[in-house]
């Protein structure tokens, strides 16, 4: 399965990409899509995850033309 992934903000410029293409052979969750894209990464803590622009656990499932998103901790003031 073709699973697209973007990354937003200050995760995309630690990382230097605004994006990746995945294949995965069998079933994969969120954090399955982080950790194969990023195998040298920890996803910071607080971040969000989105599946189709809808925000999602990191155990969520994807599927065949998913486009998973992770955007970095959010704060405020």
């Amino acid at each position: 399965m073709s699973i697209k992934v973007r990354y937003f903000a200050s995760l995309k410029e630690s990382i230097g990409r605004s994006e990746d293409n995945l294949e995965f052979s069998g079933p994969a969750t969120v954090g399955d899509v982080w950790h194969r894209a990023n195998p040298d990464k920890t996803l910071p803590d607080n971040s969000l995850a989105a599946v189709n622009m809808d925000y999602v656990e990191l155990n969520s499932a994807v599927k065949d033309g998913d486009e998973v998103a992770f955007f970095p901790p959010v704060t405020g003031g």
